[in-house]
């Protein structure tokens, strides 16, 4: 298990973020259309998951704004927004903020995505939801690199996992 803090109060996950090196477990999210998307028809391009509680937060409101603006920076690249929100409310934001450089996925039906990844928080306000993490798929699916964020208001290191792709 891995430890985090909101507002210095523990919190537990399920387990650890995969190893860097290994190729991604096999997962599938919802789109926003509804229809399922698989870890496999993110093949052929580097992607960035941006794994957050709620898109109702701000940190996590500004952790997708931010890598809106990067993505639409980056030859090759896909981001990936992820998170337990409804499809609906995950569009509804990107629809109201103007934001088209990053794709949403929701993990809202049973959370495994969440759960194989070590993100699912076993206890705290938000115990359910996912942490806030970064994971980087190089085109193969291996993942070339990690980022839990152990303060869940915190936003990530956008500048290491920009660097990360490189």
């Amino acid at each position: 298990m891995a430890h985090i803090t909101l507002r210095e109060k523990q919190i537990q996950t399920n387990g650890e973020l995969p190893i860097v090196g290994t190729i991604v477990s096999q997962f599938r999210l919802k789109k926003p259309d509804l229809r399922w998307m698989e870890n496999i028809d993110m093949m052929g391009k580097k992607s960035i998951l941006n794994i957050f509680p709620s898109i109702d937060t701000s940190t996590c409101a500004t952790s997708v704004r931010e890598f809106n603006e990067r993505a639409g920076q980056l030859e090759g690249v896909k981001v990936y927004c992820i998170s337990r929100d409804l499809p609906f409310a995950q569009k509804r934001f990107c629809g109201a903020e103007g934001i088209e450089n990053v794709f949403t996925l929701s993990d809202y039906i049973d959370g495994q995505f969440g759960k194989a990844m070590g993100l699912h928080m076993i206890d705290g306000p938000l115990e359910g939801l996912h942490a806030r993490a970064v994971i980087i798929l190089d085109e193969e699916g291996r993942i070339i690199y990690t980022e839990l964020v152990k303060e869940l208001s915190s936003e990530p290191d956008y500048e290491n996992a920009i660097n990360a792709l490189k």
